[in-house]
């Protein structure tokens, strides 16, 4: 999946699209946390805002320069939606559902480990 990259200013060089290593419907676990989702959509590069990522500790913090992505999450106690970089992410493998109750707002069903999109826009 080719995304473009967004939000280059007048005088700063274009950088070339880069390709996501995830799609929209892949489930992915991360490679840290023990939490897996569904990604419902991709930004090219961090575009969430400030206060989020400086609530990361320094360590840890990701980079800006990646592909982010909107998951529709769970651990062993709830659901939610979680904002996760690229360098974080690790396939999925185990073909079990994603319990999220949204899943079915977004998807129509999982076929062989990957959701089918509703074909709905998101912006």
């Amino acid at each position: 999946m080719e995304i473009a990259n967004q939000g280059n200013g007048p005088g700063l060089a274009q950088q070339p699209p880069r390709t996501a290593k995830f799609a929209i419907g892949q489930v992915v676990k991360h490679r840290i946390y023990p939490f897996r989702g569904v990604i419902f959509d991709v930004d090219p590069v961090f575009a969430n805002t400030e206060e989020w990522l400086a609530s990361i500790p320094e360590e840890v913090r990701p980079r800006r320069d990646q592909p982010f992505y909107h998951l529709l999450a769970e651990n062993a106690q709830t659901t939610y939606v979680a904002y996760v970089s690229e360098q974080n992410l690790l396939p999925d493998d185990t073909g079990k559902p994603v319990s999220h109750p949204q899943v079915p707002h977004f998807f129509k069903e999982l076929k062989r480990g990957h959701y089918v999109s509703r074909d709905r826009a998101l912006h």
